[in-house]
């Protein structure tokens, strides 16, 4: 049994996390943390877990996390989770990252967007971006993995396997994404309470979201060169869900049919990715590690649609996948 970890197990993605790992044949959670006083019961924190698992949240320090754990889950924010994985890291423990910390290569594109010193820099450039489809070699073998944000997941699944083919332009590219209130964490803010999100649909931080930079990085690393996106987020009224539809130039006369069977072709071998004829929707992929894609062709451009559970295949579900890899478990283990 791997004796588990979880940092900051208050929020959305923890919980997911938990009520995967509890089902897990080869996991046993030893420790969740939270810097809350008073240890309350993670029933307390999270209700849906009351009779399923009956931990403390508690305040611990990375050497009794050490003590307690042979892999951590981190769900802490930015700058905050790198000063304590560096320290778990050191001390030999396997760390699979929710936060942004690892994803990035370069500290001054981190400070620029993050707003922080990157509290390990040594580290960066030298982390396995944590999408099996892509990197599961590097995965299998890393004592510390970055998890993908979650419309980085759903755009680089989308444009991965034409940017490689050279099936598609590096420039000209446009990513209209579509995200559940979830994302948005559970901490309250004006713009996610229910009376200012429901009934509305909402473009935010149009041109400054901080998963941009990492779409560039994985595009450009795929794609051979650097790529032109322009990455749209937008605010829907719903709890889960994500979809991104990404406009593409073709390279010559490339077909629907064609595009689809390459994506096919690529994902044949990955059981969460699948390439439908219908168009996807939220709704079809919700609850599980799934991503669905399709494909059309609409005058000069191509389409591809791409559609995850953005607290599943976009947070949690990855990360239980990406720990699969790490410790040699069959890749679906607790995720079907």
């Amino acid at each position: 049994m791997i004796r588990v970890g979880i940092l900051g197990a208050t929020g959305y993605t923890a919980l997911e996390l938990i009520k995967i790992l509890i089902r897990h044949p080869q996991v046993e959670i030893g420790a969740l943390t939270t810097r809350q006083s008073g240890r309350p019961a993670v029933s307390q924190i999270h209700p849906s877990l009351a009779g399923k698992l009956d931990l403390p949240l508690e305040d611990l320090s990375p050497d009794e996390v050490v003590a307690r754990c042979d892999c951590v889950f981190s769900c802490l924010p930015h700058a905050a989770s790198a000063e304590v994985v560096k320290r778990l890291v050191d001390a030999g423990q396997r760390v699979i990252d929710f936060s942004a910390d690892y994803r990035l290569n370069d500290a001054e594109v981190y400070t620029a967007w993050y707003g922080e010193t990157h509290p390990d820099p040594e580290r960066l450039g030298r982390v396995p971006y944590g999408l099996p489809e892509l990197f599961a070699a590097q995965i299998s073998e890393a004592p510390l993995v970055a998890n993908p944000g979650c419309y980085p997941t759903a755009a680089v699944l989308a444009l991965a396997p034409l940017l490689i083919a050279r099936l598609v332009r590096r420039e000209g590219i446009i990513l209209d994404s579509k995200s559940g209130v979830s994302g948005a964490g559970r901490t309250p803010k004006l713009g996610t309470l229910f009376p200012e999100c429901n009934e509305s649909i909402a473009a935010y931080n149009v041109g400054q979201h901080r998963h941009t930079p990492e779409i560039d990085q994985l595009l450009g690393q795929l794609a051979g060169a650097p790529v032109e996106t322009i990455f749209t987020p937008h605010l829907v009224p719903m709890d889960r869900g994500i979809l991104t539809t990404a406009y593409t130039l073709p390279v010559g006369d490339l077909t629907e049919a064609a595009a689809a069977e390459t994506l096919r072709d690529f994902y044949r071998e990955h059981p969460f990715v699948t390439v439908v004829d219908s168009l996807p929707a939220t709704k079809h992929v919700s609850g599980t590690n799934a991503c669905h894609l399709a494909v059309r062709r609409v005058r000069e451009r191509l389409l591809v649609f791409s559609c995850i559970d953005n607290l599943l295949k976009g947070a949690s579900g990855a990360a239980v996948q990406n720990f699969n890899w790490m410790y040699g478990f069959p890749e679906t283990t607790a995720l079907i």
